[in-house]
């Protein structure tokens, strides 16, 4: 090791929003890591047989493909590879764009620091024992990530793999897939996709990503004009704010990315007070992102593989509209259905189109509206590129299904080739299933893998790519990233609410009361309600309101009152105020003798509308999250909720409405008017203002239940949890 200082990141202050979560990515020149000028290798080993020898070979063979220099660090032998070693990394004289550390978790640590003192431009660290491992293996990843923040040498790893620097085949054409992975073994049929044609251009195994993460690979492959759609199998993100961010780069240059994010059934990693919490668990706010940001979320690795080859080799489509054709009517009916169920549409074909196949082409007895059934034997001669040419040229279709079921070389053979002649006469794609289990068949090893046209195994995930294909580009012609319009300094409300926040002191959460205040400041309005000391005051307020009123327990200390009856509706009468004010304090000392109590607020009764619920939890990866729901069994019972992560506009809002099952009831059922829903827009972008403005010290709120009316919408309960 030298004694040269190590180089320390250039300081270079990240924008933040109001939240104080970045706006931008970190700019990282991943080109040096993938194409470097001189690799050292510490801990190279020419032992035949050992796992470190077959890695510097590797490493080795990856330094020649790039003409890099090659620099063996070990003080074993004189010489690897034919080149001459040196004992440490700090006895490399010359510039290392890439150091490659072979050694064990408890000396790798040694080995980055010696790296970073040496002006390493990047490390990477295949080895395991770190996080994954327990405390003991937390602290060494712990002392990795002190190094890599403090200084400018960027590291991919530990408990990674080779994959990097894998060897791809050069002699595919058309945008690539490039891919991102947590595991090199998941990954790999992914890799294998190009035995079957489909062209993969680069392999980013992330590990632990104790620096480089997700993101930055995201961004480096977003812009690269070989890629043309990323892959990734994810286990879980580094942060919740730079997956956002690159999945908008993405966007905005138009690549989609398709993943496997594992984690569905994993419940929240914290639970806290409000209701809103209980709602929505860190995968279904990870859904959500996805769905912002559009991230196409595949569960299988065989659909990550299909649905990425789908979008590498289509382009925008015309519309929506999908017509199947196959030489079985039985195959026809099963993939109709399929596609129906999946939201596909399938027009019924012209009236000239249908003349077109019956005449001549097609038998009459057969159906050609669509799904079109040739019977099978036109496919064997001149009528089947002729029926092709015909459904192709109809206006209403945009894109054709083949699914060939059966491989009987007689027709396979014919209709495959007409198909890849076919779709070099027209941009509208055709989409070929070829179902035969065996797979070596020549009309689809070489007829159909040897094309540009998409292929796939299965109906379903023809089905399922084909949908995909469709939603991620409705998602491109609508898209406008929410960071170049985010609030970067509070909204005016702000100020007002943390001296509001202030006061409560110790509180961890504010009461009904001063829970309506905060909404207040942010413009939401609230029922009427009066704070009263005595039953007397109680008997006042509620004159004034006028009967019935609803009378509440007010206290920080019970935040789910109804759950122990310190809500009593349908108050009439003064008498029943006295009673009820009495009734109020006796449950609530019940409930919890130390409570503090404020009071009883007594409320004036709002009728009419429908009951929803808007609020905000805290996510540990994404920070606030903004909930919407419809009341009643909606939420208690069916969960019927959605999730958003700021920023986003109204629009997204509105989508967050559209996603409701039960949004029908907004829009006016078995008589009822339809309610405003710009009202409730409103609220939603109040409360997220509200969230971002106090993301550091607020970590829950619950309006529930905001009642939006057919004009306006007021909230009669709130809690707010404080952090």
């Amino acid at each position: 090791m030298t004694d040269s200082p190590a180089p320390l990141r250039p300081a270079s202050p990240t924008p933040v929003d109001v939240s104080g979560r970045a706006l931008a990515l970190r700019d990282v020149d991943l080109d040096t890591f993938l194409h470097p000028r001189s690799v050292a290798v510490v801990g190279a080993s020419d032992a035949g047989g050992k796992p470190n020898a077959a890695m510097t070979a590797r490493i080795k063979a990856f330094a020649d493909q790039h003409g890099a220099r090659f620099h063996p660090v070990t003080p074993v032998y004189e010489s690897i590879q034919g080149v001459k070693t040196v004992a440490t990394i700090g006895d490399v004289d010359d510039e290392i764009d890439l150091a490659v550390l072979l050694t064990g978790a408890t000396r790798v640590v040694d080995h980055f620091a010696a790296a970073v003192d040496s002006g390493a431009k990047f490390a990477v660290i295949f080895s395991a024992g770190f996080a994954e491992t327990g405390a003991a293996g937390a602290e060494l990843e712990a002392r990795l990530e002190r190094l890599a923040r403090d200084n400018a040498t960027r590291l991919l790893g530990p408990n990674t793999n080779l994959n990097a620097f894998s060897e791809f085949r050069t002699d595919l054409e058309g945008p690539a897939i490039a891919l991102i992975t947590q595991s090199g073994h998941q990954g790999r049929p992914i890799f294998q996709g190009q035995e079957l044609g489909i062209r993969l251009t680069h392999w980013a195994p992330t590990g632990n990503e104790v620096d480089l993460e997700f993101a930055d690979w995201c961004r480096y492959f977003a812009d690269r004009s070989e890629v043309g759609v990323i892959a990734a199998y994810i286990e879980g993100f580094k942060d919740g704010r730079t997956l956002m961010l690159a999945a908008d780069h993405a966007a905005r240059r138009r690549k989609p990315i398709v993943m496997v994010k594992v984690g569905r059934t994993a419940e929240g990693a914290s639970m806290a007070q409000s209701h809103t919490g209980h709602l929505t668990g860190s995968d279904a706010v990870t859904d959500a992102v996805f769905g912002q940001f559009g991230i196409t979320r595949v569960d299988g690795l065989d659909e990550l593989l299909d649905v990425s080859a789908t979008f590498a080799r289509t382009t925008r489509p015309r519309g929506r509209n999908v017509c199947i054709y196959a030489i079985s009517g039985g195959t026809g009916a099963h993939l109709a259905d399929l596609a129906s169920a999946a939201g596909l549409h399938l027009p019924e074909l012209s009236a000239a189109t249908q003349r077109a196949l019956h005449d001549g082409l097609i038998p009459e007895y057969l159906r050609v509206s669509n799904p079109v059934d040739c019977g099978g034997p036109p496919v064997m001669d001149a009528r089947g590129r002729r029926i092709l040419d015909v459904l192709l040229a109809d206006d209403d279709i945009d894109a054709l299904i083949v699914p060939i079921t059966g491989a009987l070389d007689s027709m396979s053979d014919p209709l495959t080739r007409d198909l890849v002649a076919a779709a070099a006469t027209t941009e509208k794609p055709i989409f070929v299933v070829w179902g035969s289990p065996v797979g070596d068949e020549r009309a689809y090893r070489d007829t159909l893998l040897g094309s540009r046209l998409p292929v796939y195994r299965t109906l379903a995930n023809c089905i399922r790519s084909v949908r995909a294909w469709f939603d991620w580009w409705d998602f491109i012609d609508r898209y406008e990233s929410p960071f170049l319009a985010a609030p970067t300094v509070p909204t005016a409300a702000a100020a007002a609410a943390r001296v509001l926040l202030e006061e409560s002191g110790d509180d961890a959460s504010l009461s009904e009361h001063r829970s309506k205040q905060l909404l207040r400041e942010y413009g939401i309005a609230t029922s009427t309600d009066v704070l009263c000391a005595s039953p007397s005051d109680a008997v006042a307020a509620a004159d004034g309101l006028g009967y019935p009123v609803v009378m509440k327990i007010s206290s920080p200390d019970l935040a789910h009152k109804s759950d122990v009856g310190l809500v009593v509706v349908g108050v009439a009468s003064a008498a029943a105020v006295v009673e009820t004010y009495e009734m109020l304090f006796d449950r609530a000392r019940h409930a919890d003798p130390s409570a503090r109590i404020e009071g009883v607020l007594v409320c004036e009764t709002v009728t009419g509308g429908v009951e929803t619920l808007v609020g905000v939890s805290t996510d540990s990866l994404f920070g606030p999250v903004v909930t919407v729901g419809l009341g009643g069994v909606f939420v208690e019972v069916l969960g019927d909720v959605a999730v958003r992560v700021p920023p986003f506009d109204e629009a997204e809002a509105r989508r967050m409405i559209d996603e409701l099952a039960g949004r029908a009831v907004l829009r006016g059922v078995r008589g009822a008017p339809p309610v405003d829903e710009n009202a409730l827009v409103a609220a939603i972008m109040q409360i997220q203002s509200l969230a971002m403005d106090l993301a550091d010290v607020v970590a829950e709120l619950d309006v529930n239940p905001l009642v939006v009316r057919p004009l306006g919408a007021v909230a009669l309960d709130a809690l707010v949890v404080k952090q």
